[in-house]
């Protein structure tokens, strides 16, 4: 008989952060650069990054810090979802252009 009238309870003792907002930033890529190139998110917080890359060629955006990479091909947007960050720096990259396409991301 407790099972039943205690399981109203179960929703409170799932961990809060299953109930967070996941953030959502845009990162462009224009002339095999990342723009902005550098980026403040919130510590803490779940983050979609939504990679568009605007210009006609394929770029990968790579990062080791945020365990990520992903072809975003030319003329089209890609996501990549990482987090929650602790407080840092994670740089990252265009593994095509990595001349110029560098950034980093910053989570306080």
């Amino acid at each position: 008989m407790y099972p039943i009238r205690f399981a109203f309870l179960l929703p409170l003792a799932l961990p809060v952060a299953a109930y967070a907002q996941t953030l959502e930033y845009t990162i462009v890529i224009k002339e095999h650069r990342f723009q902005p190139g550098e980026l403040t998110v919130p510590s803490g917080k779940r983050i979609k990054l939504v990679i568009d890359n605007q210009d006609g060629t394929p770029e990968e955006f790579e990062s080791h810090e945020l365990r990520v990479e992903k072809i975003i091909p030319g003329g089209t947007k890609g996501t990549v979802s990482v987090g929650p960050l602790k407080p840092g720096t994670y740089p990252f990259f265009g593994e095509f252009h990595e001349a110029t396409a560098q950034g980093k991301l910053h989570a306080k």
